[in-house]
């Protein structure tokens, strides 16, 4: 059986800090009020001039260097992504050219904060179905450009970045003891609409729009889609909750990591969690919590990964993935 393995991750971040401290200054918050509603010290943020695009390709650099290989090897290229540069053409075909790459396919995928899991299921499909041999994967996000600053529900959230997967075919067994892609779970629900949303865009209004979110709501829908999500996702690959080794959740709000931790039995340590020094990335948060737990050492090879995340639409989706 083919299976995707991940044989290669990278990173990046912009070099902005800004801290809760420094938000107060511009809405009305502060560091204890974001801190005990969100678990948020800080997050990064692009400054002028720095797109979208700008992250995706170092994000992709760092991915091809971990992975050894050449740009050129790659036959596919999905950017998951909110905030692209332009409305056309897609950010994937950016990264394509800015990397010397001038063959292949180059496309966005766009699910909002689960943008990285559906990329996933995408890249792993095309693998799967021997269209594609070596995938280049990235969720990359410019969120404060979505950004009401007057808005401290919102605004005090969202934090910029890109994480990048070098995915490629391998022979498998199929079975859980597989290395690579083992599953992904994919769901959305349109009703949700209004919980979770853009003011804006050029067939409605011919504006970016602002961000805008039922808070309570999106918490409730979120913990309980997203430990269903785990659950279907273990139960497909015939392992249960117990056999995996870490938790890579979309980094959206320690309280939800940490509710969802509690619904699943979990104890809270096993999810992964950088949403204190990220904020809510968006589509780049799964692949940025997930490096840093492999560049801390704690996620090892053969490790069962667990990654999930629920974006705008809504969306959510889950992945269970042997390192």
């Amino acid at each position: 059986m083919i299976r995707s393995r991940v044989i290669g991750c990278g990173v990046y971040l912009p070099d902005n800090v800004v801290t809760n401290d420094e938000l107060a200054k511009r809405v009305d918050t502060s560091d204890e009020w974001i801190r005990e509603r969100t678990g948020i010290r800080e997050r990064r943020i692009a400054v002028e001039g720095e797109n979208t695009s700008h992250l995706a390709v170092e994000a992709a650099r760092a991915a091809l260097k971990d992975a050894a290989i050449d740009a050129g090897e790659i036959d596919l290229i999905i950017v998951a992504t909110t905030t692209p540069d332009e409305t056309f053409p897609a950010t994937a075909t950016v990264v394509q050219s800015r990397l010397g790459i001038s063959r292949g396919a180059a496309f966005d995928v766009q699910a909002v904060c689960s943008g990285f899991i559906y990329g996933l299921a995408v890249a792993d499909n095309f693998i799967k179905a021997g269209q594609a041999e070596t995938v280049l994967l990235i969720g990359a996000e410019t969120m404060s450009r979505l950004m009401d600053w007057t808005d401290r529900t919102t605004c005090v959230l969202f934090g910029d970045g890109a994480g990048a997967f070098v995915l490629q075919a391998h022979e498998g067994e199929g079975t859980s003891a597989d290395r690579g892609v083992l599953n992904t779970m994919l769901y959305s629900d349109g009703r949700l609409h209004d919980l979770l949303y853009v003011d804006g865009g050029p067939s409605s209004t011919r504006t970016t729009g602002y961000l805008r979110m039922k808070g309570k709501e999106v918490f409730r829908h979120a913990v309980a889609n997203l430990s269903s999500a785990i659950l279907d996702s273990a139960a497909k690959a015939g392992v249960s909750v117990d056999d995996i080794n870490w938790f890579v959740p979309h980094q959206a709000n320690q309280r939800i990591l940490d509710a969802t931790a509690k619904k699943l039995g979990v104890a809270p340590e096993r999810m992964v969690s950088t949403v204190a020094v990220h904020g809510n990335t968006s589509s780049a948060s799964v692949p940025l919590a997930l490096m840093s737990a492999v560049q801390d050492g704690r996620i090892k090879r053969g490790d069962l990964l667990l990654l999930e995340a629920m974006g705008g639409g809504f969306t959510w989706g889950a992945a269970l993935v042997r390192w």
